[in-house]
């Protein structure tokens, strides 16, 4: 790899906890403007990984390079880690636990905008506006607290502030398992749109096979902190070559479905 490789390049990630390899030699890129799915069952290594990309936790190996700049080395400095922030962004499962109760959603956006930007007031209220408008939010919804917002509002909000420091990647962390269907039929148009229009690059971290065809480019199948498959999403999702990934597959309900196959695909894995 070369310091002018663009994307984000992850090469040979590794992270322990005593005696237990929660991701063991994860290898992925993700080039500019693309989707990337990582799945897996809980524990098997998916938020781990993504923690590690934007520094939550730290790798006890292997690196992470986005646009051929090193991420994974301490930073030295506040505005080397707020360098690092402003490229890659975070959007969690529960927006509720990601946003203060008591600071309104125009403010939310505008404390980002005032750490990362120098732009004066005026200029920030009109940032604000114009992210508020991009998720599909207005003036009622700006000035409200988060408790008085819809689950499928407050995940707007928590894209609104990720979007407002124009990051390289977005990682989105099971960020609709925890809506509604149809509200989730609407993020998705909406990160779909947002993509098209901005060319960031999306890494998902879902359990839901349904999301992933309909939102990725490809796909990385984690089990037990390792990679066991990955490749284009229509290829691995329609001819499976590891049986982890096809015991996945035969774990959807869907008309017709036979639990047995995927009781049966268990037992020989284990």
């Amino acid at each position: 790899m070369t310091g002018t490789t663009k994307g984000l390049v992850v090469d040979g990630l590794c992270k322990r906890y005593g005696d237990h390899a929660a991701v063991d030699d994860v290898s992925f890129t993700l080039a500019p403007g693309a989707s990337l799915a990582i799945v897996g069952e809980s524990g098997s290594g998916k938020t781990t990984t993504v923690r590690m990309l934007v520094g939550l936790a730290r790798p006890d190996g292997g690196t992470v390079r986005l646009d051929g700049r090193d991420h994974s080395a301490r930073a030295r400095s506040r505005a080397e880690r707020l360098a690092r922030a402003r490229e890659m962004q975070m959007v969690f499962q529960d927006p509720y636990l990601s946003l203060d109760p008591r600071v309104t959603v125009s403010d939310c956006v505008d404390e980002v905008l005032r750490l990362h930007n120098r732009l004066d007031a005026a200029a920030r209220r009109s940032r604000v506006a114009e992210l508020l408008d991009q998720v599909g939010l207005g003036e009622r919804e700006a000035g409200a607290l988060p408790r008085r917002l819809s689950g499928g509002q407050r995940q707007r909000v928590a894209i609104a502030r990720a979007l407002a420091v124009e990051p390289r990647v977005l990682i989105l962390d099971e960020a609709v398992a925890a809506l509604d269907v149809s509200i989730q039929a609407q993020i998705l148009d909406l990160l779909a749109t947002i993509r098209r229009e901005s060319g960031i690059g999306y890494l998902f971290v879902t359990h839901d096979l349904a999301v992933v065809r309909h939102i990725a480019d490809d796909v990385l199948v984690l089990r037990s902190g390792r990679v066991v498959e990955a490749g284009p999403t229509h290829r691995v999702l329609d001819t499976p070559e590891h049986p982890y990934t096809r015991l996945l597959l035969d774990s959807v309900p869907r008309r017709g479905w036979d639990p047995s196959l995927a009781t049966a695909g268990r037992r020989a894995l284990d």
